[in-house]
């Protein structure tokens, strides 16, 4: 397999040898050391073109096969070839699927079940707060969480899904040696522990603009669904959802301000037949999966954070109003809002009319609140 495998990263690091030329390859010599190894009349009886059959025979002079190799090993990735087991069966099934992939971490069973959740990089508070509370939810109940590591609601999404000690991939524009951006490095690594870093790009490769266009058609492959939140006129999220509709897959966007051009993007989607997500369960109903049978199984699966703990402690068996529980937590109310929502899904508040909420239960954790 190693030896199989040098030529997979040789043919990948040739520019003009995308998805469609590595299945044509395949099928005119059957597999990819002859392909490497052939003549420019056997590649070209194959259906290439003079450009890239140019393109392959300088490169092979000059590269390294075995060494290429080794940089993928020494830096911890992974590779994982169409033909392997392993690849995700929902990817292999999109039109050119990638034929090789860059790992950090790994696939797992679970992430059959997965949904991928994009949106703007300059997010509003009413963005964040959604994202969050989406990816928490949705992890928590065993969802895994697909996004593209940007920064914005991409970046929230794979936090909130580690939080909800859930499964996130985060799929690169870029080589794997080159995060992007440079400030999301340490949350790559957690994602590497709770799910995978995922590039079909050769190490090296920059995060340039047009590398992440067809990287989206990874992280709707991946998916069961694509969730849009907060995007404009432009965003590269609706590419994302474009992808996933071509693909069969369900979209969502959430409703937003019709007067925010962040919201421009998600309304249309809607306009368009999207799912209009108001609540993170119906994507759960929309896909008929099971939601976690019991509040406390809920409770259990999603671990708590510092915030909720600072709303719950502020909460007694005396009704209080939301604007007094942002008075006495110092926190803005999107955000009381999102814990408030979190805990009722936990069992652990309700709403008794107003705005008001009560404490119905005393939660197993120990809190440790400043």
């Amino acid at each position: 397999m190693g030896d199989d495998l040098r030529y997979w990263v040789g043919f990948n690091r040739i520019s003009g040898v995308g998805a469609a030329r590595f299945k044509l390859l395949l099928e005119a010599f059957g597999d990819l050391e002859s392909a490497w190894k052939a003549t420019a009349a056997e590649l070209r009886n194959a259906g290439l073109g003079q450009k890239t059959i140019q393109s392959i025979l300088s490169n092979r002079e000059k590269m390294d096969l075995g060494r290429e190799l080794e940089r993928v090993y020494e830096q911890g990735f992974s590779l994982l070839t169409i033909n392997d087991q392993n690849y995700p069966a929902r990817l292999r099934e999109i039109g050119l699927p990638p034929p090789l992939l860059y790992l950090k971490g790994e696939f797992g069973d679970n992430d059959r079940l997965a949904a991928a959740i994009v949106g703007t990089r300059r997010a509003t508070q009413y963005g964040k707060s959604v994202a969050r509370e989406i990816a928490y939810v949705l992890a928590g109940c065993g969802v895994s969480i697909v996004s593209g590591l940007a920064r914005g609601i991409d970046g929230i999404a794979h936090r909130a899904a580690i939080d909800a000690g859930g499964r996130t991939i985060a799929v690169l524009g870029s080589g794997l040696d080159k995060i992007y951006p440079a400030e999301h490095r340490s949350l790559a690594d957690k994602i590497a522990i709770q799910g995978s870093v995922v590039s079909d790009y050769p190490l090296g490769t920059k995060p340039e603009g047009r590398n992440f266009p067809p990287r989206n058609r990874i992280i709707s492959g991946l998916s069961l669904a694509v969730i849009v939140i907060e995007a404009g006129e432009s965003s590269g999220a609706l590419i994302t959802a474009d992808f996933a509709a071509d693909q069969g897959r369900d979209v969502f966007a959430v409703p937003g301000d019709i007067y925010k051009p962040s919201s421009r993007g998600t309304n249309r989607l809607i306009q368009a037949g999207a799912h209009p997500l108001v609540k993170p369960e119906e994507v759960l109903e929309v896909l008929n999966l099971d939601l976690v049978s019991s509040q406390d199984d809920v409770a259990e699966q999603l671990p708590e954070d510092e915030i909720e703990q600072k709303v719950f402690k502020a909460i007694s068996k005396q009704p209080i109003h939301v604007d007094e529980l942002q008075a006495r937590c110092s926190l803005p109310v999107s955000t009381v809002n999102a814990a408030l929502a979190m805990l009722e899904l936990k069992g652990r508040v309700k709403q008794v009319g107003g705005m008001n909420f009560v404490r119905i239960r005393e939660s197993k954790a120990t809190y440790k609140v400043d």
